[in-house]
């Protein structure tokens, strides 16, 4: 018996009321903003805030609270979804700032090297073919340009969406038969990636993992609301050991071979590849 067919999820913010939750995904912005910033050597105190300057597409921005953040930290953004309820909210709130548009992530309406930065915030383990959803984004990214990810992985201990132990760990159909044990739902949407699966989707770009800098200062990349205060004291070596249990990484991809421009940190920023 073969798999079922996977379909979009086109109105997830209805299905997710995390998604609606402004206080959060303003802190998630706050994270990806600060991690970006270093990246780029941008300063929070430059000029028109630390993206000025820059053109930045939040891809699967649903109702557009990150999108939002990168417009006032002065991008120029657009967020792009398939979420058209979610779109609603988002132009209600925040046309006037932001350009939102209904698109796929693996058909992005932008042209060849025309982006400076693009947000894709715990989204690849939602979409249909998260392979072509990273091509169009290296596609549309401008030489110098960066990518940001938060990204879960297979092997974390508890599955986010559904709060389930090593849901993401199981095959297809025990993951569902888990999920209606639970009385969770009928069917396991979201299809996780191994760290090593991972590396080979984002192998074209130049990717440096912000995760160790993160919980190392989580005060100077806004990761205060996930990240308790007594693991910034951990040594650097504990950290790192403790990093296969983490269960989102941070990650920014280079479109080209670049190095952090950020002033030091405690804990660096790790190389990936």
């Amino acid at each position: 018996m073969s798999e079922r067919p996977r379909e979009e999820q086109l109105a997830y913010s209805e299905l997710m009321d995390k998604m609606l939750d402004e206080q959060g995904r303003r802190q998630k912005a706050a994270k990806l903003i600060s991690v970006i910033s270093h990246g780029l050597g941008r300063l929070a105190s430059d000029d028109g805030g630390p993206l000025a300057g820059l053109r930045a597409v939040d891809v699967g921005c649903s109702a557009g609270f990150i999108a939002d953040e990168l417009a006032l930290a002065g991008a120029t953004t657009t967020g792009v979804d398939i979420d058209e309820p979610g779109l609603a909210k988002a132009r209600a709130r925040f046309g006037e700032r932001v350009d939102f548009r209904l698109a796929r992530g693996e058909d992005l309406p932008f042209e060849d090297g025309s982006v400076d930065v693009v947000v894709l915030n715990h989204i690849y383990e939602h979409v249909v073919d998260p392979v072509a959803v990273v091509a169009d984004i290296h596609r549309v990214l401008a030489p110098g340009g960066v990518l940001y990810l938060g990204i879960g992985h297979r092997w974390q201990v508890i599955e986010p969406h559904h709060r389930l132990p090593f849901l993401s760990w199981l095959p297809q159909r025990a993951a569902d038969r888990y999920m209606r044990l639970t009385r969770k739902g009928d069917h396991y949407y979201e299809h996780y990636s191994t760290p090593a699966g991972l590396r080979r989707m984002f192998a074209a770009f130049d990717v440096w993992d912000y995760t160790l800098p993160v919980l190392a200062d989580p005060a100077a990349f806004a990761g205060g609301d996930v990240v308790p205060a007594w693991v910034g004291r951990l040594p650097e070596k504990a950290l790192a050991a403790a990093l296969p249990l983490v269960p989102t990484y941070v990650w920014l991809a280079f479109k080209e071979p670049a190095r952090p421009a950020g002033p030091p940190l405690r804990v660096a920023p790790r190389h990936v590849g």
